[in-house]
């Protein structure tokens, strides 16, 4: 399974490549180093995000709820910037609000035993209709924001912006958490086969809590990092997002029956999409392809992972029947 996994990565990666190439023929500029890291810089909030939904399906679980989440905190971020809070303090009062979101979440899954898609529809709207009530349906744009608070996300450290490093960041730090911590092997485990997980001693609730949790936290983060980013937050920021992240998750090779995946497909999954998003206005197709794009490409993923996905990845305890007495 390990084989198949490293070979889906590797034929997403030479189909991210074979696009770039296409797109290149018809507009060379678009393979300049500049330009290619501009397409990151673009795909990052998409990565953030993909991490945090990634953890959260690998529990059999899934966050619509990541777009509100995000638009709720950058919201709060730049009403805090209005009222001259620091910007250390904006940057942990959006990650403890995330996780808080989050853990609202992974409590009416766990204690409650509400299906996932059902609470993170109703927090979605909840979400949005806060961000109405504290904003009274009022935007907040550029001028109104501080130097600092625009400038943090768009500096640049050795010729990459800091939102690109904090990509960066982020992905090695669930490449390790995926592979070297109990939390994240507790992943895989309760989605390949939550019943197993508990005779190891692992609770189910407890671990898709802190998916959620995760989730949560990393959708507050970049809800400043994309208000400060376009300086402007208003209500249906993001809208629609919730679906690029879970597209790219699919496409990226993410079992949405749970137990499988990796963090090299979710950020793959979310650089298909991101060049595609670039690309579309470049060659001269409308936008609104992106959507039949994206929807194509979901339904592929699943199919793909439907005929490979059968056999789970890291069980821990596989199921055991008792042989059949002849009589």
């Amino acid at each position: 399974m390990t084989s198949l996994l490293k070979s889906r990565e590797a034929l997403l990666g030479a189909g991210i490549l074979a696009l770039i190439a296409v797109i290149a023929l018809r507009f060379p500029g678009f393979v300049a180093p500049a330009n290619l890291k501009n397409v990151f810089n673009d795909t990052s909030p998409l990565i953030i995000l993909a991490l945090g939904q990634m953890v959260v399906i690998l529990t059999r679980c899934i966050d619509l709820s990541v777009a509100a989440n995000l638009a709720l905190c950058g919201m709060v971020a730049a009403m805090a910037d209005g009222a001259g809070v620091p910007m250390p303090l904006i940057l942990a009062l959006v990650v403890v609000l995330g996780a808080l979101l989050g853990a609202v979440n992974g409590i009416l899954v766990w204690k409650m035993e509400i299906p996932p898609i059902v609470v993170t529809l109703g927090t979605m709207t909840i979400f949005r209709g806060i961000i109405f009530l504290i904003s009274d349906g009022k935007w907040i744009n550029a001028h109104q924001m501080s130097p600092a608070f625009k400038a943090f996300p768009r500096a640049e450290i050795l010729g990459l912006p800091v939102l690109s490093w904090i990509a960066l960041l982020i992905i090695a730090l669930f490449a390790l958490l995926i592979r070297r911590t109990p939390l994240g092997r507790s992943f895989f485990a309760v989605g390949g086969n939550p019943h197993a997980a508990v005779y190891t001693g692992i609770s189910t609730g407890r671990t898709q809590f802190m998916a959620f949790v995760l989730s949560g936290t990393l959708a507050g983060l970049t809800g400043y990092l994309w208000v400060a980013r376009y300086a402007v937050a208003y209500v249906d920021i993001a809208g629609g997002f919730e679906l690029d992240v879970v597209a790219a998750c699919v496409i990226g090779g993410i079992s949405i029956g749970g137990g499988l995946g990796s963090v090299g497909g979710a950020v793959l999954g979310a650089i298909f999409l991101g060049v595609i998003k670039n690309a579309l206005p470049v060659v001269g197709i409308s936008p609104f392809w992106q959507l039949a794009i994206s929807g194509s490409a979901i339904l592929l993923a699943v199919a793909l992972n439907a005929r490979q996905g059968r056999a789970k990845g890291r069980l821990i305890l596989k199921h055991a029947y008792a042989p059949e007495t002849a009589q």
